[in-house]
């Protein structure tokens, strides 16, 4: 490989693992398994190794988790709370305490202790008490930097807002996850009100963790198991284990099968014990973590920038099944989007019966050349939906036959389209019932118009006879209608009538988001909401000639957003549904909108985007400095891009605004420039 063919390789690497990153602990959207995920990060580290002059400083080989989601407040970790190396064999563990001997002077006869626990499928957190008290909870965000989530982290009830005596200052660190039952659970409940469910515990847990009401996350049973003491009454445990058992003298929760062992052939042999019994537990896990158990030659061995050298993960293999694809069936979604499920005979996967899969969409399809009557590999790792890796093909039988997309939709038979550079088939009809369906159910999700009751049986039943045709019809029902279908009753009704009432009294970015416009999610909602603060402004807004310029360059609102957001209000049906909503009742106004982006000040009308590490702020206090002074602070550098502020560590954003010309000015020069503008 040429240095130049090594060059775009990477750099399709840190996109592709960034943007992984991303679906995995800002959305909890993962795409690709973690095995797939390591197999991407392997391949990029390969390259840096081999052509050192490829190595950035945002390389994903040298970073850890994802910035911070600008959601809460900012909290700097008292010291780098790096990530794990993964091995997924014995040789891998073996070539590791290699290095591990190497690096920490140990000589290759000596049998090291080591602390094995189960690796947690979780968040991970930092919690820091004084004076015996909980005042602190922050999430792992970047390694450097994380979420201040103290108020979500204090509803979990394992977790002791005082510690018992004598502890007095603490800090330790630990996995949030959802108990497998309670995730059950959390995902009928789900389906019942007409939301998606989650992909996973993980999902659930991080999910969970970014609400915004503590009141939302004190519903929903998260437990809390501690990894790590880092400091205990300001020292340092001279063992791992050690630390551990003064937590839970403490009153925090540890991992209640960790173990400590001697020699790498004890490590193996607790991997191989639990490669079956982790089924049996109550939260998921997908490995074992193996750490040096003394503190001394934790030192010795040291760390990289992302991960420390003696301690690793050993991650089990997803569980795999050769069964037969039966058929495929095309799942309508909201947007219109066809969705291929694959229609399998009935396997035993993993502790549970596996009858359907995903199949992504049809460019997947197509790269893994899946035929109907294939033998195919499913595999679950945890997900709900288990996937379809590929077919057999020595196993192929003659009569398999490609599957072909639909050209008409198989709920409304009208036509489907693929639309230029996207990968999913699409029904563009606004009535078809199907999307009508997955509309209602959007609309009354908690996080949107919160319409309590109204699950999937009754949006089916409302729909299939006609009595509702969009969201505003759902103001028009009555309870006389609404008690006449099937389990629904006199107080049902006027139950659910209740809730619709109260959701009249939604503000402006519930609303917006509960439209289900296209790329926007709740953050856009919110930003939408709050920098025009009603619905007329917005609308006046979309009038204009250059409206996708305006609304692209507001934080988090990118082109592709802004071009749905006019779409949907220019488009005579969106026109008409707002109308309607609005003489239904329901509230078109943001509590406070109306200024939050850009405005008065020296720095009016100026685009400017932050990146990297400042020592000065935070980067909610570095937004609020810069609003106050009139700037619009924006998530992406542009050309609309009026300065970036570079910190350390400043990452693809530098590069860019160096690419386009944009000036770049440091930290001390923003605080001279904040201090003239006052």
């Amino acid at each position: 490989m040429t240095l130049e063919e090594a060059r775009r390789r990477a750099e399709e690497l840190r996109r592709e693992i960034w943007r992984h990153r991303y679906l995995y602990y800002v959305l909890a959207r993962p795409e690709i398994s973690d095995a797939e995920y390591d197999r991407l990060e392997r391949e990029l580290a390969a390259l840096e190794k081999e052509f050192p002059e490829l190595v950035t400083p945002d390389s994903p080989t040298r970073r850890v988790g994802y910035p911070v989601t600008g959601e809460f407040p900012q909290v700097r970790h008292t010291e780098p709370m790096l990530s794990l190396d993964n091995a997924y064999s014995a040789e891998e563990l073996r070539e590791w305490e290699e290095r591990l001997r190497r690096a920490a002077g140990l000589p290759a006869d000596e049998e090291i202790e080591y602390s094995v626990e189960h690796k947690i499928d979780g968040v991970s957190v930092a919690v820091i008490y004084e004076g015996g008290v909980l005042v602190r909870a922050v999430s792992r965000g970047d390694g450097v930097v994380g979420d201040d989530i103290t108020g979500n982290v204090k509803t979990i009830r394992s977790l002791p807002l005082r510690l018992n005596e004598p502890y007095r200052d603490l800090e330790a660190r630990g996995e949030v996850f959802f108990p497998r039952a309670a995730f059950e659970r959390l995902n009928r409940e789900r389906e019942e009100a007409g939301e998606p469910p989650f992909a996973n515990p993980r999902n659930a847990a991080a999910g969970t963790l970014r609400q915004q009401d503590p009141a939302v996350v004190a519903a929903r049973p998260l437990d809390l198991h501690f990894w790590q003491a880092v400091t205990i009454d300001g020292r340092r445990p001279e063992r791992h284990s050690a630390g551990l058992d003064e937590l839970m003298r403490a009153g925090l929760r540890t991992n209640p099968h960790r173990r400590i062992v001697r020699g790498l052939a004890a490590v193996l042999a607790y991997i191989e014990e639990w490669r079956e019994r982790r089924h049996d537990l109550d939260y998921e896990i997908d490995g074992i973590v193996v750490k040096v158990d003394r503190v001394d030659l934790q030192r010795k061995a040291g760390a990289t920038s992302k991960a420390p050298r003696w301690a690793i993960a050993f991650k089990y293999p997803a569980e795999q099944a050769v069964t037969r694809l039966r058929g495929v069936t095309w799942q309508v979604g909201r947007t219109g989007v066809l969705t291929p499920v694959a229609e399998l005979e009935p396997v035993r996967i993993a502790g549970s019966t596996v009858s359907r899969a995903t199949l992504h969409n049809l460019d997947e399809i197509r790269r893994r050349d899946v035929r109907i009557g294939d033998w195919v590999i499913v595999e679950k790792g945890g997900e709900v939906i288990p996937k379809v890796v590929g077919p057999v093909r020595e196993k192929r039988p003659p009569d398999a036959r490609p599957i072909r997309p639909p050209r008409k939709c198989p709920v409304c038979g009208e036509p489907v389209v693929r639309e230029e550079g996207e990968v999913a088939l699409r029904c563009i009809n606004p009535s078809c019932p199907a999307r009508l369906k997955e509309s209602l159910r959007h609309y009354a999700r908690r996080t949107a118009m919160d319409i309590e009751g109204l699950g999937r049986a009754l949006v089916d039943q409302l729909v299939d006879r006609g009595l509702v045709r969009d969201v505003a019809d759902l103001y028009h029902l009555d309870a006389g209608t609404l008690a006449g279908l099937e389990r629904m009753g006199r107080k049902s009704a006027e139950n659910l009538l209740r809730a619709i009432d109260r959701s009249r009294r939604q503000p402006l970015h519930r609303l917006l988001f509960a439209l289900g416009i296209r790329h926007v999610g709740e953050r856009a909602a919110r930003v939408l909401a709050s920098h025009y603060g009603s619905m007329d402004a917005l609308l006046a807004e979309v009038g204009r000639e250059d409206a996708e310029e305006r609304l692209a360059s507001l934080p988090d609102i990118g082109p592709e957003t802004a071009r749905s957001v006019v779409e949907f209000f220019r488009s005579p049906a969106g026109r008409r549904l707002i109308e309607r909503l609005r003489e239904a009742g329901v509230r078109m106004d943001e509590p406070g909108g109306g200024s939050a982006a850009g405005g008065e000040g020296p720095l009016a009308g100026k685009t400017v985007v932050v990146t990297g590490t400042l020592s000065r702020w935070t980067r909610s206090e570095v937004k609020e400095a810069l609003e106050a002074a009139g700037a619009r602070v924006a998530s992406s550098v542009s050309r609309k891009t009026d300065f970036l502020v570079a910190g350390e560590n400043p990452g693809s954003k530098l590069a860019k605004a160096r690419e386009l010309g944009v000036p770049v000015i440091s930290e001390e020069e923003l605080a001279r420039m904040l201090e003239e503008t006052r």
